[in-house]
Order: C-alpha cells, then sequence, then structure tokens
C-alpha cells in the first residue's frame, strides 16, 4: 500500500517542522511539500497533488477557509483537514461550508491526528469530539431559530461574548471566564462588530440591547 502523501500549510515553522517530523517518523506518510501561507498551499498544490492537506487556518495573504475553498473547487479529489489553534464557531462552519474533510485543534495527540489523517483518506469526513458536541448544537440552533431577523446570525457563544462585552470585560477577562485564547475572543469581537454594524464595542452593545439581544 502506498503511503499517504501529505501536504503541510502552516505558517508558524516550529509547528511546521514539528508536524513534518511526527508524519515522518510515522509509516505510511510522506511529507510531499511545505506552505507557509494559503496562496503557496494553492500553488503547492496543483503542483504536487497531494491526497491530504493540512492546513492552518490564520496564515498571510490567504487564509486557510478561503484557500481550502479554492481548493474545493481546483482540486476537489485533494482532501482538506483544517488543523488550528482556533474552536472558533464560525471558523467550523466556514470551514466545513468552505469543502475541508476534518476540522483537528491543534492540541490534539499525534497518534490521533494520524488516525484522523488515515480515516480522512480513506473518505470519512473528522471533527474532533470536543468541537463536534459544539457544531450540532449551534446547527440546531440555526435550524429552529426564527428567520428574518438581521441579527440572527449570532451564535450563541458570540452571545456569550456580547453579554461580558456589555459588562464591561475586556478580551483576557472574558477569555478567562469563558476558558478561550485572546486570540479566540479577538475573533468573536470581531465577528460581533459585523454582523450588527457596529463601529465599535460601546456601539454593538447598544445595538444589541436595541435588539433585545442583551439584557
Amino acid at each position: 500500500m502506498s503511503d499517504i502523501r501529505v501536504l503541510i500549510a502552516e505558517d508558524q515553522t516550529l509547528m511546521r517542522q514539528g508536524l513534518r517530523m511526527i508524519l515522518e517518523l510515522s509509516d505510511g506518510f510522506t511529507v510531499v511539500g511545505e506552505a507557509e501561507d494559503g496562496q503557496q498551499a494553492i500553488d503547492q498544490a496543483l503542483a504536487l497533488r497531494p491526497d491530504i492537506v493540512l492546513m492552518d487556518v490564520q496564515m498571510p495573504n490567504l487564509n486557510g477557509v478561503a484557500a481550502t475553498a479554492q481548493l474545493s473547487l481546483v482540486l476537489p479529489t485533494v482532501k482538506v483537514i483544517i488543523l488550528t489553534t482556533f474552536d472558533y464557531d464560525e471558523y467550523v462552519f466556514d470551514g466545513i461550508k468552505a469543502g475541508a474533510r476534518g476540522y483537528m485543534l491543534k492540541d490534539i495527540l499525534a497518534t490521533d491526528l494520524l488516525e484522523s489523517i488515515r480515516k480522512v483518506y480513506a473518505g470519512e469526513s473528522i471533527v474532533q469530539a470536543s468541537i463536534a458536541t459544539r457544531l450540532i448544537a449551534e446547527f440546531s440552533q440555526r435550524r429552529t431559530a426564527p428567520s428574518g431577523h438581521p441579527y440572527d446570525a449570532l451564535s450563541q457563544r458570540e452571545l456569550e461574548v456580547l453579554r461580558l462585552l456589555a459588562g464591561g470585560m475586556n478580551n483576557k477577562t472574558i477569555a478567562t471566564q469563558l476558558a478561550l485564547t485572546e486570540g479566540t475572543v479577538k475573533n468573536y469581537v470581531s465577528t460581533i462588530l459585523d454582523k450588527l454594524h457596529a463601529a465599535n464595542r460601546t456601539h454593538a452593545t447598544t445595538i444589541a440591547r436595541k435588539q433585545g439581544l442583551i439584557d
């Protein structure tokens, strides 16, 4: 049986080297290339035709979700697994909508990562268990939410962050309160401002209260 050919798309050199080492020391895997940003990932995939692309989300030039969407169009046989530090709900939804066949966090055990790659290569779709529970709950909420309201798109986690914002908490405090990273909270805040068409946090809080989204 031939090795699974993997392309690693990751902008952090240490992480990229670590993934390469894990794969090259494991039977059945060959790292065919590396990319430091989303555009490089697309170019490398077109040139090398890997079986699997391990795709980071936050990368320069073109992020991992956008790169995944383009790869799904130009190379539909290449399977993308998003491997990221972000368990941000919108990233999960966007990644899956873009065509990713897996969504894993970087704190996954090496053995679990290898097994996930094997399963995706075999045709399965994999979402890490800790993410899958929230994904199902969020999907159910979106299906049952009344349509037509301009702010229905706010997820449950975004509402939680919004309530804490309204309480005057900064990103670090919110991160501690919700057991998230500051980077994840920052992304939530940016998305909230975008969805509410708010200029800043205070404006977002004012809009949310007027719309009855928070007390």
